[in-house]
């Protein structure tokens, strides 16, 4: 393979999107000499805390925030709502204005971004893509395999096959698996099977592991122009255990037995997060990159339903043996984000008719349980989820209105063990290590983060856009 050559006016750079990380926990964990490599980072460092492009809270989410960074379009202009709604919206990506400069590129699973076939780079979709096509073909194994475990990873009922992992097994051995992350997953299923099953909390941090030396081989192959490594370990134990790391702040208490298993589970996220922040520090310097750590937002406690037990979470056991059954017609189902699906309906009469049915299911309340986006997707597809968030008793039923009768909750879902703790919070973190160390008073905005790689990669920046680059600010 014949390497695109770096522009004597441009940087590489690895873009770490590590998704909501807090700064007020960064400064923190590092001031308690936690996280030695963050600390290391933010010495060499430009450093800014930045806003998102919305005040509505409800647009604060992390697939639209990350699509505003890539495009450099407030949501007002882009009106990117769902998840997977990037890989079709059409507008030109931070990924595709390098491409058109001639630079090679690596998205190795940035959130809501559409696919590209660059000869010298390499796509991977994120796992909740409905689309989890990659490129080269040969990283499908990978990007399936992944896809399954973070979207299923609650599900006992959909365990993969032998055959699965040994396919998976044998992309590994030949894409970068280290010693270092076969040690670690050995030490995991140890501590799950000799200790405490619910341990398995922790397989989130050894998918970072599996991702990075996955990333290393590919970025040492191809030494791209720009890269960017997607990581939502640390936002999904937030929103899981935020109230064991501070019980003061909520009503719902932990009990002990849970204070004992998680207590520390945000701190060890972050731990974990940090010695995957030294192995980049590692890459970058050898091979004379620009590290870029980005997090778009952050989170803070959810108190919402806190009077009223917390929020609960249910998941549909089997979603396609539950719309054959319901005798909803569609093409595919994928699960999204925690309890929600999208649908694949074929054209906009499908999906309202498929609307319609999930209406018709109701709770001892008399409420919908299933419950539907403010905005609609694209014409043809339908989101959906069970929107019952209180505590369900075990024999409860809920109502077939199309059939009339009743059905047990249980049946048809699954509650996801543990309450939602972490809401999203505006502050993101913004550290460009380029040997200028400076903590900057002024707010950035995400959208100024795509104007700024693309001056660090010498190419102009369109006109237009509401962001500017940041280092000509801090020059100036």
């Amino acid at each position: 393979m014949t390497n695109k050559a770096t522009p004597a006016t441009g940087h590489r750079q690895i873009v770490l999107e590590l998704n909501e990380l807090c700064p007020s926990l960064l400064d923190r964990l590092i001031g308690e000499d936690l996280l030695p490599h963050f600390a290391a980072l933010r010495s060499e460092s430009e450093v800014w805390v930045t806003r998102p492009d919305v005040d509505d809270d409800t647009l604060l989410e992390p697939w639209i925030q990350w699509y505003s960074v890539h495009t450099g379009l407030p949501f007002d202009e882009h009106r990117v709502f769902h998840l997977t709604d990037g890989a079709r919206a059409g507008h030109r990506d931070v990924f595709r204005m390098l491409l058109d400069a001639g630079r090679s590129v690596i998205d190795f699973g940035s959130m809501n971004v559409a696919p590209f076939a660059d000869p010298d780079g390499v796509f991977i979709a994120d796992p909740w893509s409905e689309d989890g096509r990659s490129h080269p073909g040969a990283f499908d194994v990978y990007a399936r395999f992944v896809s399954e475990n973070v979207r299923e990873y609650s599900n006992a009922g959909r365990a993969m096959s032998a055959a699965d992992y040994l396919r998976f097994l044998g992309f590994m051995v030949s894409h970068g698996l280290s010693v270092e992350t076969v040690r670690a997953i050995l030490a995991q299923l140890a501590s799950e099977k000799l200790r405490e099953s619910r341990l398995s909390w922790k397989r989130v941090m050894l998918l970072d592991r599996l991702n990075f030396d996955v990333f290393r081989a590919a970025w040492k192959k191809r030494k791209p122009d720009f890269a960017t490594f997607f990581s939502n370990s640390v936002a999904h134990v937030q929103h899981s255990y935020w109230r064991h790391m501070d019980p003061a702040a909520f009503a719902v208490k932990p009990g002990p037995g849970e204070m004992a298993l998680y207590r520390h589970a945000v701190r060890d996220a972050y731990v974990a997060m940090d010695r995957l922040v030294g192995g980049f520090r590692a890459l970058a310097a050898r091979h004379d990159a620009t590290l870029i750590f980005a997090t778009a937002l952050s989170q803070q406690p959810f108190l919402r339903y806190e009077d009223k037990g917390g929020q609960n979470f249910y998941r549909l056991h089997d979603v396609d043996a539950f719309l054959r059954e319901a005798g909803i017609a569609y093409r595919e189902a994928s699960p999204t984000m925690t309890h929600q699906y999208m649908l694949e309906c074929g054209d906009a009469a499908g999906a309202r008719a498929a609307r319609k049915r999930l209406e018709q299911y109701t709770d001892c309340e008399g409420r919908q349980v299933f419950g539907f986006p403010a905005i609609e997707s694209a014409p043809g597809a339908l989101y959906f989820g069970c929107q019952i968030s209180r505590p369900v008793d075990e024999d409860e039923q809920i109502r077939d209105g199309g059939r009339n009768r009743a059905v047990d909750f249980a049946s048809l879902f699954y509650r996801i063990d543990a309450l939602k703790s972490g809401r999203h919070h505006p502050d993101g973190c913004l550290w460009i290590a380029n040997g200028n160390p400076r903590v900057h008073e002024r707010r950035a905005s995400i959208l100024d983060i795509l104007p700024t790689q693309l001056a660090l990669a010498g190419i102009a920046v369109p006109e237009g856009l509401a962001g500017k680059p940041l280092l000509e600010h801090a020059a100036g």
